[in-house]
């Protein structure tokens, strides 16, 4: 729902200062409870795309919905809500460049499925797309996810490994499809990492970087009929940092720094990656 929601308002269909819909008329639209649809509404308020959420009367567009803040000003998000709205807004550009440091990049993956809806909605469409991502390799012994005791760790990485794979699949998928649909000049491309990274990074078009820490959990799964207590990073849910380029000199310095750091480790011990088990 907040997904839609947001599409109408980056595609211009509610315009700034407009008033949404009651949230009565949104749960019989969407055919769910008004609970989330409060919560819908307070995501898009979060991303600063509306204002004036309340129980009482409608909320209304934001003033410059087309321009969440970044940098200083910016509240750290959960991954899963302000990811894909950055990246989207990074698509609106001739020229699309996103470089992505990060475990497995599920997070990525989904946060693309935004661009690609409104590229196939005919409200985006990019010339050029070049996506390069930076993941650890196979054949580490990962920081993590790793069993709490040591057994079951062949079992833990090769979860990890399919789904690292499973996801950089889909990812190059449903970009490299956009050549076929859309005629765009898209390039992706992976290299792997002789270490697990503790942070998540992404770089948008040269001017933005989004960061945030990979936080350990002890949790429980399944492994052979039973319970394998593990350590583990719930990465969509990690809180990002939003720097930008421009008069503040701690955030343009940032970004700069962060491209070094990523054309470093690409240019140098990073290796091929091939996507398969």
């Amino acid at each position: 729902m907040a997904d839609e929601l947001r599409a109408r308002i980056r595609s211009g269909a509610l315009q700034p200062g407009q008033r949404m819909p009651t949230q009565a008329q949104l749960a019989h639209e969407f055919g769910v409870e008004r609970g989330a649809v409060r919560r819908a509404l307070r995501i898009l308020q979060g991303e600063r795309l509306l204002a004036n959420v309340s129980k009482g009367s409608p909320a209304t567009v934001a003033a410059d919905p087309a321009g969440p803040l970044t940098g200083p000003e910016a509240p750290p998000l959960p991954t899963t809500v302000a990811l894909a709205p950055r990246i989207a807004a990074a698509f609106a550009a001739e020229h699309v460049e996103i470089d992505a440091v990060c475990l497995t990049s599920v997070s990525l993956t989904l946060a693309i499925g935004e661009p690609l809806r409104q590229i196939h909605a005919g409200r985006l469409k990019p010339a050029k797309v070049d996506v390069r991502v930076l993941l650890p390799s196979r054949d580490i012994d990962l920081a993590f996810p790793v069993p709490v005791e040591g057994h079951g760790d062949d079992w833990v990485h090769e979860r990890w490994l399919a789904m690292r794979n499973a996801q950089g699949q889909v990812l190059r998928h449903n970009l490299l499809a956009l050549r076929a649909t859309h005629g765009i000049d898209v390039h992706v491309t992976f290299r792997a990492l002789p270490f697990t990274p503790p942070v998540k990074l992404y770089l948008l078009n040269g001017a933005e970087a989004l960061f945030a820490y990979y936080t350990l959990t002890r949790r429980e799964a399944e492994f052979d009929h039973e319970h394998l207590e593990m350590y583990d990073a719930q990465g969509t849910r990690s809180m990002l940092f939003s720097f930008r380029q421009g008069p503040g000199l701690r955030d343009t310095t940032f970004v700069e720094q962060s491209h070094l750091w990523f054309n470093a480790l690409w240019e140098t011990i990073s290796s091929e990656l091939v996507l398969t088990s």
